[in-house]
């Protein structure tokens, strides 16, 4: 007979199959047969967050580099807390897997008070996530956990929700029911034809476009041999740095500056690789793309989402630029005089974005100087983070620019702790406002716990910056509601981080310090906090990205 086993422990055994590193939740009455499984094994690591939000976005950041986070939720509020935080997570189509709790199997949906009880989970998790599973029998358990693993790595990807009710966690099930990993199903290529035919019409344009977004993430060596023949290159800012900025057919993301959309207009066929064409970087879909247009998408429904397309492939857009990049012999398209048309359009994007950053320019600059070449910035939506964290910051490589692709605030601290974990041996700066960062305060005791290789960058305008601009220029100068109360961030880090931890805090009153402060602070293993006061330093403004219309 089969050795029993909890549900707890045979979940615990199922996620060391698939080589997770790391679980993130918060323990609860709930959820403790799982997590204590965990702890019994002691070969997942467990990151205690702060926050069920916080879980879920430290989770999301994870995936982004492993290829499968998990977190740990509680039940019914606990659940509920996680909602935006799975919401980013559909947006950025990351594979994660989301374990909550539910209460007993009996009062499941009896609204009867049970603790922790609410209302109709399953729905609000299904709203939230890719799909939502509920386990209502012990010996299901681990093929619905298989499931909804495969569910979430398979692309389009997505966060999947499981509630497991807490008896079914702590029920036995024989351990013959813990079976092996479940692969994901290969994606069919594209017929050679098709290729063929896309070959042909990108062969006879005289200078294409490649618009490339987040399902292009894996499509580096490809873009790079199409850049080297000569399409010119520009990028979604979840994909900056698939063709690193330095290559001289890299518009890197400058999507909306004069010079740039003067270039596009000179181009004369647009090839769109994974990308929604998003309303901030499309001026809300009225920026001009060249015709004919033929995207590649491997989820059907992306057809002519946002824009009306000549064709759609639907394919792995990783194979489809193979095989065209294959077919590329020398240089295909463009000469010397496009090339020095591409850098003038980028100097001239770019010397107008240092200017509307003033001396931040300095600070961009600085970390770019200090921060090793692999290094990785996290930043939260604040100004500093959709000014010059989006497109002045370099981007060597893919994955090298971390964001709310949601476009919420908060996220910034938890993305920077996931991502400092999935990436050991790379430093992380997380780029913060003093708004975003109240949401996850606590986080910074996470941050501290886990001795995360995170410069944790605090830019403290004393509010909301962000809505400072578009209150300023949509609504006549009006300023309501933006001015908040902020502690003193230096001192907080430094009463979070005890000396055993080492946890160190500077504060930054003068731009001339930006580079020695964080040459300093990059330098140091583990976590730190720069503080930047800005009201001593000068205003940030910005407005959001170009609108089509006035509010």
């Amino acid at each position: 007979m089969s050795e029993m086993i909890t549900v707890g422990d045979a979940i615990a055994r199922t996620l060391e199959q698939y080589e997770v590193e790391a679980v993130y939740g918060v323990i609860s009455i709930h959820n403790l047969p799982i997590a204590d499984a965990v702890g019994q094994r002691g070969r997942i690591r467990f990151v205690p967050s702060r926050g069920e939000a916080g879980s879920v976005s430290m989770a999301d950041a994870h995936g982004r580099f492993s290829g499968l986070g998990v977190a740990l939720t509680s039940t019914g509020a606990g659940a509920g807390n996680a909602v935006g935080a799975l919401v980013e997570a559909m947006n950025a189509c990351t594979p994660l897997l989301h374990l909550t709790g539910q209460v007993e199997k009996a009062w499941l949906d009896a609204d009867s008070g049970f603790i922790h009880e609410t209302r109709d989970q399953l729905t609000f998790l299904k709203a939230s996530s890719k799909r939502a599973y509920r386990v209502s029998n012990a010996n299901q358990a681990i093929a619905i956990l298989h499931k909804a693993i495969q569910e979430a790595r398979t692309p389009p990807c997505g966060p999947v929700s499981v509630e497991i009710p807490i008896d079914i966690q702590s029920a036995k099930i024989p351990l013959s029911l813990v079976t092996s990993a479940t692969k994901v199903a290969a994606i069919a290529p594209a017929e050679t034809s098709v290729i063929d035919a896309l070959w042909a019409q990108l062969r006879q344009a005289k200078q294409p476009l490649l618009w490339l977004g987040g399902g292009a993430l894996g499509c580096a060596a490809a873009v790079k041999k199409l850049a080297d023949a000569g399409v010119t290159v520009i990028s979604s800012t979840h994909a900056r740095g698939v063709l690193p900025d330095s290559h001289p057919a890299s518009l890197r993301a400058f999507h909306n500056s004069p010079s740039v959309e003067d270039l596009l207009a000179r181009c004369d066929f647009t090839l769109v690789a994974g990308s929604r064409l998003r309303s901030n970087e499309t001026r809300s879909w009225t920026l001009e793309l060249p015709v004919p247009r033929v995207q590649i998408d491997i989820d059907p429904a992306a057809a002519s989402r946002n824009y009306l397309m000549d064709n759609t492939i639907v394919a792995d857009c990783a194979a489809v630029l193979t095989a065209l990049a294959e077919k590329t012999q020398g240089r295909e398209w463009g000469d010397e005089r496009w090339d020095a048309l591409v850098t003038d359009a980028v100097l001239k994007a770019e010397a107008g974005l240092r200017e509307q950053c003033g001396a931040y320019a300095k600070l961009n600059d600085a970390i770019a100087q200090a921060l090793p070449d692999n290094g990785i910035l996290v930043r939260d939506i604040t100004v500093s983070g959709s000014l010059w964290g989006s497109r002045l910051f370099r981007a060597h490589g893919p994955l090298m620019n971390i964001h709310s692709l949601a476009g919420a605030i908060g996220m910034g601290l938890p993305m920077a702790i996931g991502t400092a974990i999935a990436n050991p041996q790379r430093k992380v700066v997380g780029l913060v406002g003093d708004g975003g960062l109240s949401l996850n305060l606590g986080e910074l005791a996470t941050l501290a716990q886990e001795k995360a290789n995170v410069t944790l960058l605090i830019m403290n305008d004393g509010g909301y910056g962000v809505m400072r601009g578009i209150q300023d220029k949509y609504f006549g100068g009006r300023q309501y509601y933006n001015e908040l109360h902020t502690p003193d961030f230096t001192l907080l880090a430094q009463a979070i981080g005890l000396q055993a931890i080492g946890l160190q805090a500077w504060s930054v009153e003068r731009a001339e310090d930006f580079q020695s402060v964080m040459t300093e602070a990059l330098a140091m293993p583990g976590p730190s906090v720069v503080e930047v006061r800005m009201g001593q330093i000068g205003a940030l403004r910005f407005a959001g990205p170009p609108q089509k219309t006035l509010y």
